[in-house]
């Protein structure tokens, strides 16, 4: 689809900075490399024997261990800016990435920033103005509210109007990160709480609004990209219904069973978008459908992290036309050139135990890692075997991308793949992802943003938090996932029961449990009252005291990990006599928060 044009971007960019980490990092670096362009990487002291700093042609230590430390320590990134000479920065997903401010920063350092301007940024980055803007070019959103929440009574007013469920959605956010669903008055408080807290661990604000929560819709995104000539085009849809915790485990393209009048139409409304804020550069226009009617949901100014989906049915490498877009090159081609070819599944493999739909995040290293191969395939990775999943940063362990000449073939190849790929060492989301694409509702597109959750049978699949041992002078919490590397033992951050260690053959990391108890992910043992930590984390809330009456299934504590918040439940009715940790305190998986005693003990 691209005019000739030269190998080389060295005559504008002889070395672009990627201030990120893991597989966007390494998806970068390698773009830049078959242009000719130097890398240059930044790490934390947690990330110092990364794959993206190996793979980079320099890299500038940022020090701490935890995203403020360090990928969000605007003074360390720039001076290493400063120090390697980079004429250009690729900010990657999440992060810096639609930080206005940033972008703004590195722009009056005589530096480009590989995305759009900061003016953009901040009409989309804010996701209140976002609304405004869209409407102004006649593209309508979900009914909600451009005020931010400062006040309880704001979503009980909008509650009485609209009714339930609302969605508490981060203002300067995107990803799922700080949405959560009020399903009901009585958990407005919390959930405000909630999700201020996760957007301000995970884009350092806490500005939240909110919006009407579509009961069955599907998630439906377009993938723009414009240059700096005028020239404006989609290339084509992706769908990424498939999710838990409103953050996608599935995404394919184009989205399926949708009209291509209705289609076009969202691409047609995205391109106004884009050009109603002076875009550039790649980004994506997200939309909820809902029969047969489609809603403006938000713009995300970056690559997507499902953007190889789109790559593999256009035949568009979307980061080497970022790369030249922002050294001021024409796009080279009009919206009458895109074509969509076949269909492209891509599935990503984070490090979480289902844990009977849970999702627990499963922090540890990596003992083997070993990809599928094959017509069709493809694996985007930050790591490889041996490298390790902290718990300070996002749980991706990498993307499988799978093409087919049609659907049906692109799942039936997703399927064989994920059954090849070997991750072993912590718990992943294979087997859910396979749960999902050997489902029916998925074969015959009946599933939406809350299928995962609400219909798929998740209650068989993944490990379950270890007993904890009341005898703390020997605790026993890691004896089941202990492994050997080259006759060195390590201790992973997950936990499965003893009976639960065997893999099932075919490697794909997946672990047979007993099934979950009721009580939730985070009680130690049924009925123990020992509550305890279902893996390594930062306790962010404590909800009780010694002395307070507890039911079954009441959240005792609120454990952070992986900028994830879990709710840890009560596994018995009785009285506790015991807090062990407060809010701020780091935790291991199987450490004991509270102590209840039973009713009747």
């Amino acid at each position: 689809m691209h005019p000739e044009r030269p190998v080389e971007l060295t005559a504008v960019f002889s070395k672009v900075l990627i201030a990120n980490r893991g597989e966007i990092a390494v998806r970068v670096i390698r773009a830049c490399k078959e242009l000719g362009v130097g890398t240059v990487a930044v790490y934390s002291e947690l990330d110092r024997d990364a794959l993206h700093v190996r793979l980079a042609d320099e890299a500038f230590a940022l020090g701490g261990q935890t995203a403020a430390e360090s990928y969000l320590n605007t003074e360390a990134i720039l001076d290493a800016i400063t120090r390697s000479g980079a004429e250009a920065v690729h900010p990657g997903y999440g992060f810096f990435s639609e930080n206005a401010d940033f972008a703004r920063a590195i722009n009056d350092m005589g530096v480009t920033f590989i995305g759009p301007k900061p003016e953009a940024i901040e009409v989309m980055g804010d996701k209140i103005s976002a609304r405004e803007a869209a409407e102004k070019v006649g593209v309508e959103g979900v009914p909600g509210t451009t005020d931010l929440i400062t006040d309880p009574q704001q979503v009980r007013d909008f509650g009485a109007e609209h009714g339930y469920p609302i969605a508490i959605k981060a203002a300067y956010g995107g990803g799922g990160r700080g949405m959560k669903v009020v399903e009901s008055e009585d958990a407005i408080e919390a959930q405000i709480e909630s999700a201020q807290r996760e957007a301000l661990a995970y884009f350092a604000r806490d500005e939240i609004y909110m919006e009407r929560y579509l009961t069955k819709p599907r998630h439906v995104e377009v993938q723009v990209m414009a240059d700096s000539h005028g020239t404006v085009v989609y290339l084509g849809t992706r769908d990424c219904s498939a999710q838990r915790r409103h953050q996608k485990l599935i995404e394919e393209a184009p989205a399926p069973g949708i009209a291509d009048d209705i289609l076009a139409a969202m691409g047609a409304d995205a391109c106004k978008v884009a050009v109603g804020c002076d875009y550039q550069n790649a980004g994506t226009v997200e939309f909820l459908y809902e029969d047969g009617a489609y809603y403006y949901l938000e713009m995300n100014t970056r690559l997507q992290v499902e953007h190889p989906a789109s790559e593999l049915v256009c035949d568009i490498d979307l980061v080497e036309t970022q790369l030249r877009v922002a050294a001021g090159e024409p796009l080279g081609f009009t919206q009458d050139d895109v074509t969509i070819r076949g269909h492209a599944i891509e599935v990503r493999i984070n490090a979480e135990d289902v844990a009977g739909g849970a999702f627990l995040p499963s922090p540890g290293p990596l003992t083997a890692l070993t990809p599928p191969d094959g017509y069709g395939v493809r694996w985007d990775a930050g790591y490889l075997a041996g490298d390790e999943i902290s718990q300070f940063y996002d749980n991706l362990v990498g993307k499988l991308i799978c093409w087919g000449k049609d659907r049906d073939t692109a799942i039936a190849r997703t399927i064989r793949a994920l059954e090849e790929l070997v991750v072993e060492g912590v718990a992943t989301t294979i087997p859910a992802d396979l749960a999902i694409l050997r489902h029916p509702d998925f074969a015959a597109i009946e599933h939406s943003t809350k299928w995962v959750e609400t219909v798929l049978d998740l209650t068989e699949l993944g490990g379950s938090a270890p007993a904890a041992d009341t005898d703390e002078t020997e605790p026993k919490v890691r004896r089941d996932v202990d492994v050997e590397v080259n006759g060195k033992r390590f201790s992973v951050a997950m936990w499965v029961p003893e009976s639960a260690m065997a893999a099932p053959s075919g490697g794909s990391g997946a672990r047979k449990a007993p099934k979950r108890s009721s009580s939730g992910g985070g009680a130690a043992a049924a009925g123990s009252g020992q509550i305890a930590a279902p893996m390594q984390g930062t306790v962010v809330k404590v909800n009780v005291e010694v002395g307070d009456s507890v039911s079954p299934g009441e959240t005792v504590f609120v454990l952070e990990a992986m900028k994830m918040e879990n709710n840890v439940e009560s596994d018995v009715e009785g009285e506790v006599a015991e807090v062990r940790h407060a809010a701020g305190d780091s935790v291991g998986g199987g450490d004991v928060i509270v102590v209840i005693t039973p009713a009747g003990a």
